[in-house]
């Protein structure tokens, strides 16, 4: 038999494209539906990608991870693994697979901002797919693979822009912030087409249980009920709930979650301590008329604002001293001013910051590398200055920095200062490997920003022992943020999964 070239085509191709005829044609249709057919891979068992990695050796877990999301829950999961364990990675074979058997063409990655270069490049050198990091008045129909900012993809234009995509695939990265269904970002992400899901976050609950009912419910509407459905069934309240095993089978229906104990992998030790200190006479005093301000000024009979106010005394006196500058504006009765006026006039007479006293004796003892994370911006300045004086190099990490002075700092942090001092915002995006000494010098009322904290250093690559201070004033607000944080844990393990040692090396029964 002789195989001959046609040439037929030439005609009906010049036709078309010279008349405007139209292209479709049902049998050229269902020869190119039997070609694709034919090049689907229908085995989902085991991977196919990994092949096609000649960058990348993933590790035993982040395999096992990728083949139980595709095999078991059909592309739609929350990535839970604890920080350091390589979420990224896994979300990246998950996405490769499913572009390799032809499911997946468009695929929209939603970040913090701090994190978009960070994804771009691993999915680009790593993976092999060519993402582009969304810019303003990006044609974003015309490429298959973009990372964009929460922030950004959450307002117009460009949510209007994103909804008018066919996305076969949505990753959402630190995916706590979306938080529950009254925040912009939750309702944007509730309104995708979701053929595929990845939610990647190593704390799932981060102040209560209804957090994770909010991201279930996002993968698969109803798998845990409607909302008071769930609320009844486990008579859930914030902090507390009853059949935590039923409903720990539920979850782990759509999350995988490695430990660091799981992945046969030799860790480094955490050695964690909570250190009690004491005000001296004189903070205390400050303190104390910080407290009465509730009974002698209507502005502070919120609660809110006073808890602030404690808390910022347990920080520095800067940071005290900015809030009560702009509340003492609102107080009109003279006593009230007075009162005011003697309050400022005593914290500003402060000579002495014990808990800063303490900060400085153990980055002393460690003669090391050492991070603090503090609640305020204030207290940064402050404690820069006041290590400066003790002869001790540091450099600031905070949200107001743009990227490249971010990366500046962390580079500066690596080579020159012995101490970054970084808000809450460093706990995100930056990988610090080379420091093992964490200070939380201030105790955020999450547990999980301490993990998240913490989960800066203590991560693959990490050579030495971490030791975590928390430093925390008796007597005070900080008592308080303790017991609460000790309750949130205790929800997030029954429900989740054991935690690392994060406050102390035991574990505290509430």
């Amino acid at each position: 038999m002789i195989i001959e070239r046609s040439s037929e085509w030439k005609e009906g191709f010049t036709n078309r494209l010279e008349n405007l005829e139209p292209w479709q044609n049902w049998t050229l249709y269902n020869m190119n539906y039997e070609i694709v057919k034919a090049n689907l891979i229908t085995d989902f068992y085991g991977l196919q990608s990994p092949k096609y990695l000649p960058n990348l050796t993933p590790l035993n877990h982040q395999l096992k991870v990728a083949e139980t999301v595709i095999e078991r829950m059909n592309g739609k999961a929350i990535l839970a693994d604890e920080v350091g364990l390589g979420k990224t990675i896994e979300a990246g074979l998950i996405l490769k697979e499913y572009l390799v058997r032809g499911l997946v063409k468009k695929a929209l990655i939603l970040t913090p901002a701090s994190l978009i270069n960070q994804w771009v490049e691993e999915l680009n050198y790593k993976f092999y797919i060519p993402a582009i990091p969304y810019k303003k008045n990006t044609p974003i129909e015309y490429y298959d693979v973009v990372v964009m900012s929460m922030d950004t993809a959450k307002k117009s234009p460009h949510k209007e822009l994103i909804y008018a995509q066919d996305y076969d695939m949505i990753i959402i990265d630190e995916a706590h912030k979306l938080k529950n269904h009254k925040t912009k970002i939750y309702e944007f992400v509730q309104g995708l087409k979701k053929k595929f899901c990845l939610l990647l976050t190593a704390t799932p609950i981060q102040n209560n249980v209804f957090e994770l009912f909010y991201l279930i419910s996002l993968l698969k509407p109803g798998h845990l009920g409607n909302y008071e459905a769930f609320q009844s069934s486990f008579s859930a309240s914030k902090h507390s709930l009853e059949h935590d095993d039923y409903l720990r089978e539920l979850v782990n229906q759509v999350m995988v979650r490695n430990r660091r104990q799981d992945t046969g992998i030799e860790w480094t030790n955490r050695r964690v301590q909570i250190i009690p200190i004491d005000f001296t006479k004189e903070e205390k005093e400050v303190y104390e008329m910080i407290s009465e301000l509730k009974n002698m000024c209507p502005v502070f009979s919120d609660t809110f604002s006073m808890i602030t106010l404690q808390r910022e005394m347990c920080s520095s006196k800067e940071a005290t001293q900015l809030t009560l500058s702009k509340m003492r504006e609102k107080c009109v009765e003279l006593k009230e001013i007075e009162y005011m006026e003697s309050v400022m006039q005593k914290l500003m007479a402060l000579e002495m910051n014990s808990k800063a006293e303490k900060a400085y004796e153990i980055i002393s003892q460690a003669n090391d590398k050492v991070i603090i994370f503090t609640e305020y911006r204030a207290s940064q300045a402050y404690l820069q200055d006041y290590l400066y004086s003790k002869g001790i190099t540091s450099v600031l990490f905070n949200g107001k920095f743009s990227k490249s002075k971010r990366e500046w700092m962390k580079q500066l942090f690596k080579e020159k200062a012995q101490v970054l001092i970084a808000t809450e915002s460093g706990s995100e995006g930056i990988n610090l490997q080379f420091c093992h000494h964490v200070i939380n010098y201030d105790l955020p009322w999450n547990p999980m920003k301490l993990e998240q904290r913490i989960g800066r250093v203590h991560r693959l690559g990490q050579e030495h022992d971490v030791h975590i201070y928390n430093i925390a004033i008796r007597n005070t607000i900080e008592d308080s943020i303790l017991e609460l944080l000790y309750t949130k844990i205790g929800v997030f393990e029954k429900v989740v999964g054991e935690l690392d040692d994060i406050l102390t090396a035991f574990k505290k029964t509430i």
